[in-house]
């Protein structure tokens, strides 16, 4: 039986299944940031590390990054707006809202991520998180 995938587009393994066990890569970067935002729902860190630029990878304590995903619950994820960053793009940027529990507290993250290519696949840079 599929179960739906965290980003609630499809079926996890049609969806962004396939991206998190390295079966495919991320054809647009909304591609990615859906991948990645269930990646921390999954808490599949490797994934997270390995889709993060290289200028920024050094910077993530992997323990850290694994204890915050272990304790996160995905509610729900809306792609508020994107902008470039399809399969012919050098860059793009995804703007989302992640409806998420943590530690009992729900709340919503709200972010305009960057995103570039390296190497031909997307990997985020950074964002800017919205009031």
């Amino acid at each position: 039986m599929s179960r739906r995938c965290p980003c609630g587009r499809r079926t996890y393994e049609s969806c962004c299944g396939p991206l998190l066990v390295g079966a495919r890569p991320a054809e647009t970067a909304e591609d990615l940031m859906r991948s990645r935002y269930t990646a921390y729902v999954e808490g599949a860190v490797d994934y997270l590390l390995q889709t993060t630029s290289a200028a920024a990878r050094g910077t993530i304590d992997r323990q850290q990054l694994t204890a915050y995903c272990r304790g996160l619950r995905g509610m729900s994820l809306t792609i508020v707006e994107t902008a470039a960053g399809g399969p012919a793009d050098e860059t793009g940027v995804v703007a989302f809202a992640a409806a998420l529990k943590s530690e009992g507290r729900r709340f919503v993250q709200r972010e305009r991520s960057r995103f570039v290519r390296e190497d031909g696949r997307w990997v985020y840079v950074d964002g800017v998180v919205q009031g």
